[in-house]
């Protein structure tokens, strides 16, 4: 429902500008707002003309009249004055009073629309119907963003991001938690996946530099109906539970881009952990030093080539040799070779997995 601040500031202009004394009552006869501060009719004459079949009514010095919302009466408006013209300007302050009505009633119902559709609480039909009825085009390439926020901190990244996107655009705004802000993006037919991660990054930036904030976006796939925004609103989900584990460094995220990781993801517990148990034994590797993690990282990102990660990591071959060495002793895994190396990094990734299940579970 619109507020009475907005109701306050709608007749403090048109008083601004008409020079006639305005104020709107509820239907028991309560003052809403005032450009007066007071109303000279007592609430019985307010009541009596909400309850008559009039849709107005002059009473001494002051016009009433009746504010309605598709055929219900919600507020009654006063105009205070002898010109001929103050119930010209009271018909004015119920158009616009009404229209700011609608207005607020659609963004209302379109959060509500979009909270719905990412939680799948509507059925399909209800879907195309409510869309067409709020002016929602159906089949628009559309992605879904979320960006993770301090619960503190929720208003001041909606607000952000509702000055970075327009609804005017198909874009739009809401959350269904606590924990992040959800970006409904309408697409471009030109989109690209590059496009959509720059996207993610200038958000991120935009965070950082108007309020100085470190937040995680995630998105999901594009999906080309209305239906299907869901899907999307998962996947980026997913994205941000997955990054956190196992790419911890990266402040974007896409889900397609989450390879092995979102595999691990959506393993059982217990099949994890007797992986772990088959591949470490006792000698789990749940605390490696900063130099060990480093070497690994950088041997595989070289694809397993030992005279390059040296060079890289400045140190010399036997130095890089006697390092992997000592990984085998404990381990029992040569990351020089392809199948234990690959063994290693998805043992390494199924390890921080279980750690963050832990931690969740604690």
């Amino acid at each position: 429902m619109i507020s009475s601040q907005t109701i306050q500031t709608s007749i403090d202009e048109l008083k601004a500008i008409t020079k006639v004394d305005l104020c709107v009552c509820d239907l028991s006869g309560s003052l809403v707002a005032s450009t007066t501060g007071q109303l000279d009719l007592s609430a019985d004459l307010i009541t009596g003309f909400a309850g008559s079949p009039a849709d107005s009514q002059v009473i001494g010095i002051h016009h009433l009249l009746k504010i309605m919302d598709e055929g219900e009466l919600l507020y009654i408006l006063v105009a205070k004055g002898l010109s001929e013209d103050v119930y010209m300007v009271g018909k004015i302050a119920v158009s616009q009073l009404q229209n700011l009505i609608i207005a607020y009633k659609e963004r209302f119902d379109r959060n509500n629309f979009f909270q719905n559709l990412l939680l799948d609480n509507l059925l399909l039909v209800d879907i195309y119907n409510r869309a067409k009825k709020l002016h929602i085009e159906a089949s628009v390439p559309r992605t879904v963003f979320l960006v993770e926020t301090q619960m503190e901190k929720d208003g001041i990244v909606a607000e952000l991001l509702k000055g970075m996107f327009s609804s005017h655009f198909g874009d739009y705004i809401t959350a269904v938690d606590e924990s992040n802000i959800i970006l409904i993006k309408a697409l471009e037919p030109e989109y690209t996946d590059e496009s959509l991660m720059t996207l993610a990054e200038t958000i991120v930036a935009m965070m950082n530099t108007e309020a100085m904030l470190n937040v995680r976006v995630s998105f999901g796939t594009v999906v080309q109906e209305l239906k299907d925004v869901s899907k999307s609103y998962k996947e980026a989900k997913m994205a941000l539970d997955v990054g956190k584990i196992f790419y911890a460094e990266k402040n974007t995220i896409a889900y397609s881009t989450l390879g092995i990781g979102r595999l691990i993801y959506q393993l059982p517990v217990n099949l994890c952990r007797l992986f772990i148990d088959e591949i470490f034994g006792e000698n789990v590797p749940y605390n490696l030093d900063e130099e060990t993690l480093t070497t690994i990282n950088k041997f595989f990102e070289n694809n397993l080539n030992v005279s390059e990660t040296s060079r890289q990591l400045f140190v010399h071959r036997n130095t890089l040799v006697y390092r992997i060495e000592k990984i085998q002793k404990s381990t029992g895994l040569d990351l020089r070779n392809f199948d234990d190396a690959l063994t290693f990094k998805i043992a390494l990734m199924v390890v921080n997995y279980m750690r963050y299940r832990d931690s969740m579970d604690y």
